[in-house]
């Protein structure tokens, strides 16, 4: 399985309310799993930064991972950004 991470964004207009996001993301993450069956979440983490959200996630089918970063944008009303991770060992060996 490869690894990907996603970098996310919340919009100003994504929720009033701080307490309102724990609502969004349970919607978010319930519409990914039903939707992207062949991606694996690995680690979430909320981040101080440019980004709100860091995910690292695995999969065999890159078309699901487009799909689960299309869904964050619109169901989560974030930008996303996407990156393909090697793991630093291989990457090593790789050189």
């Amino acid at each position: 399985m490869a690894t990907y991470v996603i970098l996310s964004r919340f919009s100003p207009e994504a929720f009033r309310d701080p307490k309102d996001f724990k609502k969004l993301a349970g919607a978010v993450s319930s519409k990914i799993k039903k939707e992207c069956p062949n991606v694996e979440w690995k680690h979430s983490f909320a981040t101080m930064g440019r980004f709100d959200v860091v995910d690292v996630v695995e999969s065999s089918d890159p078309k699901q991972i487009e799909k689960a970063a299309m869904l964050i944008r619109a169901y989560g009303h974030s930008t996303t950004e996407t990156l393909f991770a090697t793991p630093w060992k291989e990457f090593l060996d790789m050189l």
